[in-house]
């Protein structure tokens, strides 16, 4: 569990509440919304349990591409990446290549490295922590722990909903594999749904401003357009193309301008 201080750490809070992206470290500030520890801990227990239910529509998908339950348990605890799993499950189902298959949900798992990056500086976890720790950056808790107004509660955020969302998603992994034939279509059930509609949850109240809705339209037309005809896990890398090409429109809309007044 990420080491845990004596008080509420403050992180760097921006000029609108919420955590700032950039600063060297941790700074105290008196504007930083305070959030007690049952209400992170809550919050991070709906969303463990919300998108850990998941786990069975990938047993049954797993089982019904071929695999057995040794690999299908194995890829959840060792992976446990819910997206890159469907995505290498889905492919094999299709009859794809294996190393294809895998070559996708490599590619879709790198997205939790660029997570891994800013969490690092936000948990600021023990280095002999770090290992156990990084197993555990994926969508869910990255979203929870960004969410918290102060170090401590990214702390139990990040925690609670990893240990939650690991302990569920691979039992009901184990379930969902033993008994695919009695679930049957996990599409009537929704549950292929409940992750991404947690996340999309977690992601909408953050897009503030005009910058941040105008990112995420573009990242939704790029990747959405692009699925069809890019292999699985290539369209979300594509999308994430959309935060830089809008930061460098908007630095390079003044200087057009300026030229524009100039002439």
């Amino acid at each position: 569990m990420p080491e845990q201080t004596a008080s509420a750490e403050k992180i760097p809070i921006d000029g609108e509440g919420r955590a700032a992206a950039g600063g060297s470290g941790p700074r105290t500030t008196a504007d930083a919304p305070v959030k007690a520890d049952s209400a992170v801990v809550r919050d991070a227990l709906g969303v463990g349990v919300a998108v850990g239910l998941s786990g069975f529509a990938f047993g049954v998908t797993a089982a019904g591409a071929g695999l057995d339950v040794l690999q299908i348990c194995a890829l959840s605890l060792l992976v446990f990446t819910g997206a890159s799993q469907f995505a290498l499950v889905g492919a094999l189902a299709a009859g794809g290549n294996p190393f294809t298959a895998a070559a996708g949900a490599f590619f879709l798992g790198t997205r939790n490295a660029f997570y891994g990056l800013r969490l690092s500086q936000l948990l600021a976890v023990r280095r002999a922590v770090r290992p156990f720790a990084a197993h555990w950056v994926i969508d869910e808790t990255t979203a929870v722990a960004l969410a918290q107004p102060t170090r401590r509660a990214a702390r139990i955020g990040f925690t609670v909903t990893g240990l939650t969302l690991y302990v569920l998603w691979n039992l009901t992994t184990l379930l969902g594999a033993l008994g695919a034939e009695a679930i049957g279509d996990t599409n009537a059930w929704g549950l292929d749904a409940a992750g991404p509609a947690v996340f999309l949850a977690l992601l909408a109240p953050m897009l503030r401003t005009t910058t941040e809705r105008v990112v995420a339209g573009i990242a939704v037309v790029l990747g959405l357009g692009l699925l069809p005809v890019l292999p699985a896990g290539v369209p979300v890398l594509v999308a994430a193309l959309a935060a830089p090409a809008v930061l460098w429109w908007q630095g390079r809309t003044p200087t057009t301008r300026r030229k524009g007044a100039e002439r």
